[in-house]
């Protein structure tokens, strides 16, 4: 338990660089309290203590404002950052180095018995109100977009976001776990595609209209360009999509 312990100090103060010293961590990070307590709980759980667990469970997430259920099964190495708002189901398993952070889920999705929480591999990071619901397994090395909502297995090396979760990147390489601003816009890539399409077909069809009129005047068209569209420079669209070199 002692090791654990100290595998959670070691990854804040590699994970978190607002932390200052091992007094600070001890003091003032409830991610931390919360897991130290947890493994207290989890050992009287496993020995089929009657409701002592879900009582430390339940004084623990009024201290500090993060439930895990003493059934849970957590690795050494996790991280929850700020904490605020974690929810952690009785049969969900965290692998080593995972990392969670505010408003995290890890729930179930009925009232069946059994395996009902989801299953993360090592070094997965969730971001900041996410949600993964259902006896699901996550791989190693994923990152789940803020916000997002997974209820479907993933496969290692991934990158999830969107409501239902999407797995819009998958990658050997191994990415910083805390570099929220690396995820893909999705939606941006999304409408710059469709725009795009639209734009194409548009200048088509002004294209095959001239041609008809100049048909009609007994002209031949004998050289037919296609001129660009300039809707993608459309403030509102800009404004959207962004300013950035992709977009432009």
């Amino acid at each position: 338990m002692f090791k654990s312990i100290k595998s959670y100090i070691e990854i804040i103060k590699e994970r978190d660089p607002a932390a200052r010293g091992f007094l600070e961590i001890l003091l003032c990070y409830p991610g931390f309290h919360a897991l130290a307590i947890h493994r207290v709980s989890h050992n009287l759980w496993k020995l089929g203590v009657p409701l002592l667990p879900r009582l430390i469970s339940q004084i623990t997430r009024s201290a500090t404002g993060i439930e895990i259920h003493p059934g849970a099964k957590i690795g050494k190495g996790v991280f929850i950052d700020h904490g605020m708002g974690v929810v952690i189901g009785e049969t969900s398993e965290i692998g080593n180095r995972c990392l969670l952070y505010q408003g995290v889920t890890l729930g179930g999705t009925g009232k069946d018995h059994g395996k009902r929480h989801p299953t993360l591999a090592e070094n997965v990071v969730v971001g900041a109100g996410a949600k993964v619901l259902g006896a699901i397994k996550v791989g190693q090395n994923t990152r789940i977009g803020a916000g997002s909502v997974v209820v479907k297995d993933v496969e290692a090396e991934s990158t999830v976001v969107g409501i239902p979760g999407r797995v819009v990147h998958k990658s050997g390489v191994k990415i910083n776990p805390l570099a929220h601003s690396a995820l893909p816009d999705t939606e941006a890539d999304i409408l710059l595609s469709l725009m795009e399409r639209i734009d194409s077909l548009e200048n088509e069809i002004i294209v095959y209209q001239n041609q008809i009129e100049n048909l009609l005047e007994g002209k031949v068209t004998k050289n037919i360009s296609i001129g660009k569209s300039q809707n993608l420079k459309d403030k509102k669209i800009i404004e959207l999509l962004g300013e950035s070199e992709k977009y432009s």
